[in-house]
């Protein structure tokens, strides 16, 4: 059986840490509408079961000190969010063996950071890369950073 909810997860996790990374230092609204597709509610006005997933997944990020929030809003999203430091240097930190003759020095490294991969394969990868990727970044030890 496939376990397309930890892919779903993965995918949250991703989209958020970047939609942070791109805007950090500053505080945002993240809302679950932004990450996934918008989907209806059900008919007591209930958020399906993959928005709930994705708002539960917002709340992980935070106990697992990843993201900082002040306040939910509702069932749709947090406000006054940002990364953690733990998640802005895991973002940063340079991941990937470039080539330095192949590109100038800032620019090798901007993109063999952790934080231009979730990006790049956001847009074009496959779902086992980001599911690599994700699990790459949530097991960084303290010492590697």
């Amino acid at each position: 059986m496939a376990d397309i909810h930890i892919d779903d997860f993965f995918h949250d996790c991703a989209k958020t840490l970047v939609q942070l990374y791109n805007t950090f230092p500053r505080l945002s609204s993240l809302y679950v509408d932004d990450i996934i597709t918008p989907e209806p509610v059900d008919e007591f006005g209930l958020p399906s079961k993959r928005h709930q997933a994705c708002f539960d997944g917002f709340l992980w990020l935070a106990r697992e000190g990843y993201i900082h929030y002040s306040q939910r809003v509702r069932l749709e999203g947090l406000d006054q969010v940002v990364l953690t430091e733990k998640s802005f240097l895991r973002l940063s930190l340079p991941s990937l063996n470039i080539d330095p003759d192949e590109l100038p020095e800032h620019i090798a490294h901007k993109r063999g950071t952790l934080g231009w991969q979730f990006r790049e394969v956001l847009k074009s990868g496959t779902t086992h890369q980001l599911n690599q990727l994700c699990q790459h970044f949530f097991t960084l030890k303290a010492d590697r950073l």
